[in-house]
């Protein structure tokens, strides 16, 4: 019986032990990097060459509409010599190297949580250069879904509570708490918070289900829409003897992508906004959802306005909360 009972608790030592060694062994730090920022670990030669020209091609490439030209990403170079200790914990990284490997892939939690390293080597600088133009875009997607997973995780940190959008239209989105309901109309709701030299928004509204019948007039259909809700809702400032209004910047054709927001069929839509009969404009984004279910088109859209600073990020916060949305159910 002694035995028995020695075997259980040496046992039971082990499996105390194990569990502690595999989690010494999983622990990974937490990663840092600010929103949209690229550590990119090469050697100088190699950044200040063809192999740099065609990273920055990529990675720096401009964002889609905006008022002004801004990088995909913030990029920092250092070589590899740098690329240690707490440097490595960066949460994007790509790492570019001449090599003996021809190489291109994507690694995950290598060195903190979360964590996305690009790895791109070749034999000789045409081999890397090749496999940057094969597999930028798949890096680049993976590196945009992680910030967007991080910046959704950081909006539940303080949540606004209002419950507009689920008594209207039956939906919740994970809206920060610096965010207020600016405006309530029949079928339309108006979000907005302050930043610094503007403000950015979002709208929510929906449309009848056969809004849109044919595939070759979306876009002029779309442009429509969206003018009529802002001569409706969001009227400009007071001009004497105009009529002001947000509306789809005319010299500009907006750019449409399918997409799925939480499991329905929609669009994504880029363009720019501005203000009939006054100089105003900025960025937006909307998606346009299928929301069958319902017998429904709902349409979620946010907008900036910062007249002469940057965009990016307010933009891609903005997305980030869109893609958010929850259907609980229709609404009565």
């Amino acid at each position: 019986m002694k035995k028995i009972q020695f075997l259980c608790i040496l046992l039971f030592l082990v499996a105390i032990v194990s569990c502690k060694d595999e989690n010494q062994k999983n622990y990974k730090p937490n990663s840092i990097g600010a929103i949209n920022s690229l550590a990119v670990v090469m050697d100088t030669e190699l950044w200040q060459g063809e192999v740099g020209d065609k990273i920055r091609e990529h990675f720096a490439a401009p964002v889609m509409v905006l008022t002004q030209d801004e990088p995909l990403f913030t990029i920092e170079q250092m070589p590899k010599r740098v690329f240690t200790g707490t440097t490595r914990n960066r949460r994007l990284v790509l790492y570019v190297q001449k090599d003996t490997l021809n190489v291109a892939h994507i690694k995950t939690d290598l060195y903190a949580s979360p964590q996305k390293i690009g790895v791109i080597k070749g034999t000789t600088e045409k081999e890397i250069i090749e496999n940057i133009d094969e597999k930028a875009d798949e890096i680049i997607t993976a590196f945009k879904e992680l910030e967007l997973e991080v910046s959704q995780k950081n909006f539940l940190k303080s949540l606004n509570k209002e419950k507009a959008l689920e008594e209207k239209f039956g939906i919740s989105i994970d809206l920060p708490s610096i965010y207020r309901i600016d405006k309530q109309q029949d079928n339309f709701v108006w979000i907005a918070r302050e930043i610094q030299k503007g403000n950015m928004n979002i709208i929510a509204y929906s449309m009848p289900s056969d809004s849109f019948k044919n595939d070759s007039t979306l876009v002029k259909d779309i442009v429509r829409m969206r003018d009529s809700i802002g001569q409706k809702y969001i009227p400009g400032p007071d001009v004497k003897g105009k009529v002001t209004y947000m509306r789809t910047e005319p010299a500009f054709s907006p750019a449409i992508f399918p997409v799925e927001i939480a499991g329905r069929k929609a669009v994504e839509v880029r363009g720019i906004w501005d203000v009939k009969n006054y100089p105003m404009a900025g960025p937006f984004i909307s998606y346009i959802i299928n929301d069958k279910e319902n017998d429904r088109i709902l349409v979620l859209e946010g907008f900036t306005f910062a007249p002469a600073t940057n965009k990016r990020d307010d933009m891609f916060q903005l997305e980030a909360i869109l893609k958010t949305v929850k259907f609980h159910s229709q609404k009565k």
